[in-house]
């Protein structure tokens, strides 16, 4: 697809996010449906700070941001404190998403229907249909992740933020996650804005990968030497 002739899901005008101080300033960006973007970078400068603030979950201290997608469920957040139900089953909290995706305006038993395929096809894509059951806090960490990811597909968002979801699952796993997600965005013509620790990685799942730095966000044109 071509990324540049399709109109902007996301687009940053002079943003600036942080808290008492800004973090990141001076942000412009757009994302376009089916482009998938990396932010990379050391600890505590800032990148988390920005996904949550495109979420919504924090005040931007500067500018804005105007996101073109639909009210309800246009938007899939895939937090480090993934916020499941650990006392309830997998499939509970996957149901969670698929709830928030869908519409209450059909009949209930279309409704119903409809949430229970989301949940058994976002589950069976993580390979955890054998643990549909489990209560969440039974699994390991990189089994939660998964269960985030799930819920996160199963709410069917156009705009997938992902914090570090791939951290604590092996290689096998990490495989296995990125196909299904970058399937997901290319059948559903979705975007997706991830923070990634490992730079490689980043750069080669993603359209665009930027670096924070010193207060600023930019664009790694020249993988290459970046590394020297």
């Amino acid at each position: 697809m071509n990324h540049a002739n399709s109109k902007p899901l996301v687009t940053l005008n002079d943003l600036t996010v942080g808290y008492d101080e800004p973090l990141v300033s001076k942000i412009n960006m757009e994302i376009r449906p089916g482009e998938i973007i990396s932010i990379v970078g050391s600890s505590g400068i800032g990148k988390t700070t920005l996904l949550r603030t495109i979420a919504g979950l924090v005040k931007p201290l500067e500018g804005s941001i105007n996101l073109n997608i639909q009210p309800r469920g246009g938007l899939g957040y895939i937090p480090q404190k993934l916020g499941l139900i650990r006392h309830a089953s997998v499939a509970h909290n996957v149901g969670l998403g698929a709830r928030a995706g869908t519409s209450f305006k059909e009949d209930p038993l279309t409704w119903w229907k409809r949430r229970n395929q989301r949940v058994n096809d976002a589950i069976e894509l993580m390979g955890l249909s054998d643990k549909a059951d489990e209560p969440t806090r039974r699994l390991s960490g990189g089994q939660q992740k998964r269960v985030a990811t799930a819920r996160t597909l199963a709410q069917q968002p156009q705009l997938l933020l992902a914090d570090e979801f791939l951290s604590e699952l092996d290689e096998d796993n990490i495989d296995v996650v990125v196909r299904a997600v970058i399937n997901y965005l290319e059948e559903s013509n979705a975007a997706m804005i991830l923070i990634e620790h490992n730079i490689e990685r980043a750069v080669e799942i993603s359209h665009r990968t930027f670096s924070v730095r010193e207060g600023k966000l930019t664009e790694l044109s020249d993988f290459g030497s970046e590394q020297e």
